[in-house]
């Protein structure tokens, strides 16, 4: 009876694994041995577990991955993707984070860049830091969005206080005059806070004449001024498409894995 009443009490305090960990306890002999601190230490550790778990899963959730299970355990270091592993290792704890530096992530369609930048977001979420993923073309459409409805500076907001924020499909359409403005919004704000890593097929010297018309070279050069300066390049070479290697003709004779 005493246990049941201590039972409910824990789950009223939403300590779940702590009362898992109690009935466990109180059920089995091999626990009786242990002291009192020892016992009460373990019952905290599995509570305390079950929390850090679900904090886990709710930022990996939160963040929007194209490819929420990507991690750096999976990246394939195929000879001709030319990745440096030490890099990408010293990339995925996090410190060019803390420190505010951004990555930008380069090579051709299908070569692994999302999944390369949703991998380095999985493991700032294991570091227990907000990120956020979103396409470049579905956040422009956004912010046209959230212009009509009054929620301009509310979604700027929720972009600008993430710890990471990655930035897919970058430039991949030269963008109008509104969208470069909205652009600079979005990066004049994360340039006093967080990180970004920006995947894109294009080398950053080319990114001038895709941001605005012509007459919009101040605010490409002050797009580009706050990024390329404070950033790692990673170039992501291949000469197979990554769709190609596990793809249907992949064991054919001429195929990616012949």
């Amino acid at each position: 009876m005493i246990n049941q009443v201590t039972l409910d009490k824990l789950h009223g305090m939403c300590l779940s694994a702590m009362a898992e960990a109690f009935t466990s306890q109180t059920g089995d002999k091999a626990y009786a041995s242990l002291t009192f601190e020892e016992r009460f230490g373990m019952i905290i550790d599995q509570e305390w577990g079950k929390r850090r778990s679900n904090k886990l899963q709710k930022l990996i959730r939160t963040a929007g991955f194209r490819y929420p299970n990507a991690c750096m355990e999976s990246i394939e270091y195929h000879e001709d993707r030319k990745l440096n592993k030490s890099q990408l290792l010293q990339f995925s704890t996090c410190r060019y984070i803390q420190e505010g530096h951004h990555l930008i992530i380069e090579g051709p369609s299908g070569n692994g860049k999302t999944f390369l930048a949703c991998a380095l977001g999985n493991a700032a979420c294991r570091n227990f830091m907000t990120v956020r993923y979103v396409r470049l073309p579905e956040l422009l459409n956004d912010l046209v969005v959230a212009r009509g409805e009054g929620t301009y500076k509310k979604l700027i907001k929720i972009f600008q206080k993430v710890d990471l924020l990655i930035l897919d499909e970058w430039l991949l359409k030269p963008l109008t005059t509104d969208q470069a403005m909205d652009l600079f919004e979005i990066i004049e704000a994360r340039t006093r806070q967080g990180a970004m890593i920006f995947n894109t097929q294009f080398d950053p010297r080319g990114w001038y004449d895709r941001i605005g018309t012509p007459e919009d070279g101040t605010v490409s050069e002050a797009i580009i001024d706050r990024v390329k300066h404070n950033a790692y390049e990673i170039l992501i070479n291949g000469k197979i498409s990554m769709r190609e290697r596990p793809g249907l003709n992949a064991n054919k004779p001429g195929g990616a894995n012949e």
